[in-house]
């Protein structure tokens, strides 16, 4: 096992250093590095900057328009991104329906979806989750009745992050009853202007709009908006997961906010406190592991052996790691982590300065620190709760 990248890499990491320095807005990266919210046109800025690059779909093959770059090339690029404090990319375009596309899409589907994805100008919602199916997916109960060359869907769908924005919308439906519960389902892509789709908000209690429920109401959806073959859609959604799991993990992220963390604990003075710094130690320890587990499959996919199927360990771990580190911060903050004025900080009020910044006695830092923790503790849930996961790691090892 090789973890040293090649002087061929290395030139790769310095190519990439260099134009997302020249391209990434300042104002951008001081939103990611400080915690702070990033707008939706923050976000399509920077997908739409990418998009021109034609680094957007970054994983994506040469024939579907992508790089093609290899695993450790996009490690490497995720890496540099998180680095410079670029925005994370949004996952449900380019990193998730895409490849289910590109795997079990026709060629007509392909070349009518995958444009809009890989330029950053269609934004990509997931509807996945209902009120009662969250980690048992298979028990979906949003129904697509075929009507000619049309399905009628309804039901409902929840948790759908960013969905406000969303122009389009993939979709586990149930299209038969028949057998088991995994054999009647099926992919399809739904347009959410359609006549019959209604996105009604989630506000968090931070007072956030990152999440929404989705609603569809005798929604007509062309049937050939369909992936693949009909209830044969618990094949594709697995596919995607595996794609959503190594994503959720986000090694890169860690190892930017584990600096952040670092910031604020000399910030507050908790630097010199030695069983705090003794948890940042040992966070930090997690990460290199984290990181080494990530490079043992890019090593493995470099010598061409075949590598483990690591998408839940993956998941379990970057996911615990995330909410460590947003425990650790809002401890350093004490009290002060605590209010969050949204409409003060959209006005572009941070406080008065001589007093340290949001409100007395508190600093600019400490601002999102509460919202982010509270936040995050939804990532040991979503993508297949952790538990779960465990279980099918289990049975994987022990049979």
């Amino acid at each position: 096992m090789d973890l040293q990248f090649t002087p061929e890499e290395l030139a790769f990491r310095q190519e990439v250093r260099e134009w997302v320095a020249a391209h990434l807005p300042r104002e951008i990266s001081d939103k990611v590095h400080g915690g702070l919210r990033l707008s939706r046109d923050d976000l399509q800025a920077w997908a739409k900057t990418l998009g021109r690059q034609g680094w957007l779909g970054y994983g994506w093959p040469k024939a579907f328009g992508g790089p093609g770059w290899n695993a450790i090339q996009k490690h490497l690029f995720e890496e540099e991104c998180a680095r410079a404090g670029a925005p994370r990319i949004v996952p449900f375009g380019p990193v998730m329906v895409a490849p289910v596309i590109m795997a079990f899409g026709s060629a007509e589907q392909q070349a009518r979806f995958l444009p809009g994805i890989a330029s950053g100008d269609v934004w990509w919602s997931q509807g996945y989750s209902e009120p009662g199916s969250g980690s048992d997916l298979a028990s979906v109960k949003t129904r697509a009745e075929r009507d000619g060359d049309h399905y009628i869907v309804n039901g409902q769908k929840t948790w759908t992050t960013l969905g406000q924005y969303g122009d389009w919308i993939f979709c586990l439906v149930r299209t038969s009853t028949e057998g088991k519960p995994q054999t009647g389902i099926s992919f399809l892509l739904i347009d959410m202007k359609s006549p019959g789709v209604t996105v009604r908000p989630i506000i968090m209690l931070d007072g956030e709009h990152e999440v929404n429920e989705v609603f569809f109401d005798n929604v007509r959806v062309p049937a050939n908006n369909l992936i693949g073959e009909e209830n044969k859609g618990w094949t594709y959604a697995k596919h995607l997961l595996a794609h959503e799991r190594t994503n959720i993990a986000d090694v890169n992220r860690a190892k930017r906010e584990l600096e952040r963390l670092k910031r604020i604990a000399k910030a507050e003075g908790l630097w010199d406190d030695q069983r705090f710094r003794d948890q940042i130690a040992l966070l930090e320890v997690d990460i290199v592991a984290l990181e080494m587990m990530v490079l043992r499959v890019l090593s493995a996919e470099r010598s061409g052996k075949q590598s483990l199927d690591v998408a839940g360990l993956l998941k379990i771990r970057g996911s615990e790691i995330q909410q460590r580190y947003s425990e650790l911060m809002m401890q350093a903050a004490g009290p002060y982590a605590l209010p969050f004025i949204q409409e003060a900080m959209e006005a572009g009020w941070q406080g008065d300065a001589a007093l340290g910044g949001l409100w007395p006695g508190a600093a600019y830092h400490c601002a999102p620190l509460a919202s982010t923790y509270f936040n995050l503790r939804k990532t040991t849930i979503y993508g297949g709760s952790n538990e779960v996961q465990r279980n099918i790691v289990s049975q994987t090892v022990l049979g």
